[in-house]
């Protein structure tokens, strides 16, 4: 397994992240503060160019430029270790660091735009930033904190039925690096675990994507949406309660898109869909606004929010009788 850092972290924002569910950003710097994993954001970073890239609108080359950029500002701040919210921003930028890393004439390129632009120090020097040494999902670094994360569960969710939703950016480009996994992935399920919850561990269309796939939802969006919705009828006939997610595309496919599908076909899936570090911060007792920002959400997260007070309260009622019982 490879070594995961826990200091030296630049926290790359992420343009989904930040315009659809800000409230992964806010989780994810409340995980990191608890967990004592030490980071800075730099606004001066650039986007990983990945919703133009996949849409054939940024070459790899003009990706590959802007990535070394941002490789640029990691090692200025002497945060090499860079931490992604959102799996295309990894993946991305994984290729970015192969690329510059064993080709010297696309490094050779590279460095060119930036001394004929006026950034010579910019150049990029091989080897700087290892794809697999300094390039992480945050997923990683929260599962290397599983054991300090099991102490400091404060919310049950045991009796929601819980899948998982690992993204093909994580488990199917760079897959080399993957842990727990990547033909059967099992990284979230751990971490899940490791808060004290079951999940299930299978299902029919586990593996598949969401439907996304960028510009599908828009320039075949027939088909797009027949993926997403073969993949939530198959979590509907599991009786799954909540869909974790380690990528925001992922999880505006279905979050978005669920009610519209179901009003469709006629059926109320009844899935709340949060990022891992949501659900992971509201179980360590996050504010379910300030912090897992849930009112960005298009499935509303409140009904669930009050289903664990309704249970949380019962708990209670009856841990009294038993105690009242006890001292008779």
């Amino acid at each position: 397994m490879r070594k995961i850092p826990d200091k030296n972290i630049m926290l790359f924002k992420s343009c989904l992240v930040s315009g659809e569910y800000p409230g992964v950003e806010s989780s994810t710097k409340y995980l990191f503060d608890k967990l004592e994993i030490e980071y800075i954001v730099d606004d001066r970073q650039s986007c990983c160019t990945g919703l133009g890239h996949y849409s054939d609108v940024f070459d790899q080359f003009s990706t590959t430029v802007i990535g070394g950029r941002n490789f640029y500002i990691a090692k200025k701040t002497s945060h090499t270790n860079i931490a992604m919210m959102c799996s295309t921003c990894y993946a991305i930028h994984k290729k970015v660091a192969k690329l510059l890393n064993e080709r010297d004439e696309i490094r050779d390129k590279v460095n060119d735009i930036y001394e004929e632009t006026g950034f010579s120090e910019m150049k990029y020097v091989s080897g700087s930033i290892d794809s697999s040494r300094n390039i992480f999902h945050v997923v990683e670094l929260l599962f290397n904190k599983k054991d300090k994360i099991a102490k400091n569960v404060k919310i049950d969710l045991s009796k929601f039925r819980i899948a998982t939703h690992h993204a093909c950016h994580y488990c199917k480009v760079q897959y080399e690096d993957t842990i727990e996994g990547f033909r059967d992935p099992k990284i979230l399920d751990e971490l899940i675990n490791s808060c004290g919850l079951e999940t299930v561990p299978w299902y029919d269309h586990k593996i598949a994507t969401c439907g996304a796939g960028f510009r599908q939802r828009f320039v075949n969006r027939d088909l797009s949406l027949k993926v997403t919705t073969d993949k939530l009828l198959s979590l509907k006939d599991e009786k799954i309660d909540i869909l974790v997610h380690m990528c925001p595309n992922c999880q505006m496919q279905f979050d978005r898109y669920q009610n519209f599908i179901g009003a469709d076909l006629n059926i109320d899936f009844n899935i709340f869909h949060l990022n891992i570090v949501q659900l992971i911060a509201f179980i360590m007792g996050g504010d379910p606004y300030k912090v897992i920002g849930i009112q960005t959400h298009t499935v509303p997260i409140e009904p669930l929010i009050e289903k664990v007070k309704e249970i949380s309260s019962k708990k209670k009622e009856l841990s009294s009788k038993i105690e009242e019982i006890s001292s008779k």
